[in-house]
């Protein structure tokens, strides 16, 4: 670390104007772009820098920089974008987690709503679904209905059904192999 950029350190620590207008000045572009990067969201990286030096300024009593100031600054952007995206990833698999296959063909259908033509592929490709799940085998395509449109476990499938718990998973990965031939050409 040179002498200028411990000079900016200890006014950071003192809460001096002259050292965030410094940080503004020489390394807020760069930060920017390194946030960008990773979040590709310019709006998003702006507020994640704007963020990091706030904290400085909320930090600055307790404020332990040991290497460069530069270094500092983008390894700080750099873990803050990450960790947003570790976020937005958890809440986006805890959401699709919770939806059932019946909520989410109408999550996709209101969606498709402002586009005419993705309605008609909507609703070509779920016609395609309903006629290779109705080409399952008998007894397959019941144990997969009540798994994905009845939203029934495999143990209370196997009670319905007098099959085992086995038998289930077999007959649900049998009609998942067999309706990713049938949809190839969609999928």
């Amino acid at each position: 670390m040179n002498n200028e950029e411990h000079k900016i350190i200890l006014m950071l620590k003192q809460g001096e104007n002259a050292a965030y207008k410094y940080i503004y000045d020489h390394h807020y572009a760069l930060l920017c772009a390194i946030a960008n990067e990773y979040l590709q969201d310019s709006f998003l990286a702006k507020t994640i820098v704007e963020d990091l030096i706030f904290h400085l300024w909320e930090k600055r009593d307790t404020l332990t920089i040991t290497s460069s100031l530069r270094a500092y600054l983008v390894r700080s952007v750099r873990n803050r974008s990450i960790n947003h995206l570790n976020l937005q990833r958890e809440k986006v698999e805890t959401n699709f987690s919770e939806i059932t296959p019946s909520e989410e063909i109408k999550i996709h259908t209101s969606l498709a709503l402002d586009y005419p033509s993705a309605i008609l592929l909507e609703n070509e490709l779920e016609e395609k679904i309903n006629q290779a799940i109705e080409n399952l085998p008998t007894e397959t395509k019941a144990v997969f209905k009540m798994s994905r449109y009845e939203d029934k476990g495999y143990k209370q499938i196997a009670n319905e059904t007098g099959i085992s718990v086995n038998t289930v998973k077999y007959h649900i990965k049998k009609a998942l192999t067999l309706l990713k031939q049938d949809l190839s050409k969609y999928l």
